[in-house]
């Protein structure tokens, strides 16, 4: 059995989907569909660059989306691969949107729409500098917790993602990261700051939350029969007002992708295949499980290796 997953922030690049562009009608008729449903020229942003313009949150989360399920469209009208077998759909942030759009539960133009007011919502909740994100190496979350418990940190710091055995990402005010950084150096635990401007998944994304929430709510959610595994709780979901609560729970709570794929694998799943740009979640679900099949689809060849 094989699930399909999709990549989060982070996994942009300038020129990413370029080959699939040049190649197929269908990839040029939704990227220009996306132009006129944004009113922007998103594809020039994608296409080109500059690199600057495509790592700002309010386009790297459209752009990742389009890429994704013009892939996934590719895959399955041109290739005529039936990515609809799948026993789960999920996603890694905003990857989990490209799940409910390829899934069938939210149509293509709702799910940019939304994506770009996501993204300006995240950006935007806390002052530009305020907060940020640290990953931490070769620990594991009982341990990170406990350290946030025992230097009080709880209330200011969370662990945003659960990416894999030994990485954790976390979330908080600057001031309080670097101290925790402090204390983690003591401790000779490896960690990073990240290259973000945003503390994504904490409760500083309140502001956010609440403008996802109206938004989300709006919405109409389509029945669908493929399920999803919810980064908020590990857990499979498809009904459709679960799904809305869950999409607004997400911005502040931990993304739980290492218990995902592990739920995953214990319910059958022995192949993932990744559909976006990079090969991140293909890393992670390595460094989760190193007997499970991955396929990595970034390119044509991809597609026509690809075997389900």
């Amino acid at each position: 059995m094989f699930s399909v997953i999709f990549p989060g922030q982070g996994s942009q690049l300038v020129g990413m989907g370029k080959e699939f562009f040049d190649r197929y009608d269908l990839v040029k008729k939704l990227f220009k569909e996306a132009d006129d449903i944004l009113e922007f020229n998103i594809s020039k942003i994608i296409l080109e660059g500059p690199k600057e313009q495509l790592d700002l949150t309010i386009n790297t989360q459209p752009s990742i989306f389009l890429i994704s399920f013009s892939i996934y469209k590719l895959i399955t009208q041109e290739f005529e691969k039936d990515l609809t077998k799948a026993k789960y759909f999920a996603g890694h942030s905003l990857g989990e949107y490209s799940a409910l759009s390829a899934a069938g539960y939210l149509n293509f133009s709702d799910t940019l729409k939304l994506l770009r007011i996501r993204g300006d919502a995240m950006q935007n909740s806390v002052s530009n500098g305020e907060g940020g994100m640290v990953a931490v190496l070769g620990s594991t979350v009982m341990e990170i917790e406990k350290i946030l418990d025992e230097n009080n940190f709880h209330s200011n710091i969370q662990i945003a993602n659960d990416n894999s055995e030994g990485q954790l990402v976390l979330s908080g005010r600057n001031s309080d990261l670097d101290k925790l950084r402090g204390v983690l150096k003591l401790k000779n635990i490896k960690n990073l700051k990240l290259p973000v401007s945003a503390p994504f998944h904490c409760r500083l994304m309140s502001k956010a939350t609440e403008i996802m929430r109206n938004e989300i709510d709006k919405l109409t959610f389509h029945d669908a029969k493929n399920k999803l595994i919810s980064n908020v709780t590990a857990e499979e979901v498809s009904n459709k007002k679960d799904l809305k609560k869950l999409l607004i729970d997400q911005i502040e709570s931990r993304v739980r992708w290492r218990e995902s794929v592990i739920n995953m694998i214990n319910k059958g799943v022995d192949h993932f295949i990744e559909i976006g740009p990079g090969k991140v979640l293909s890393g992670l679900v390595k460094r989760i499980n190193k007997n499970v099949k991955i396929n990595t689809i970034n390119n044509q060849s991809d597609i026509k290796e690809l075997n389900i």
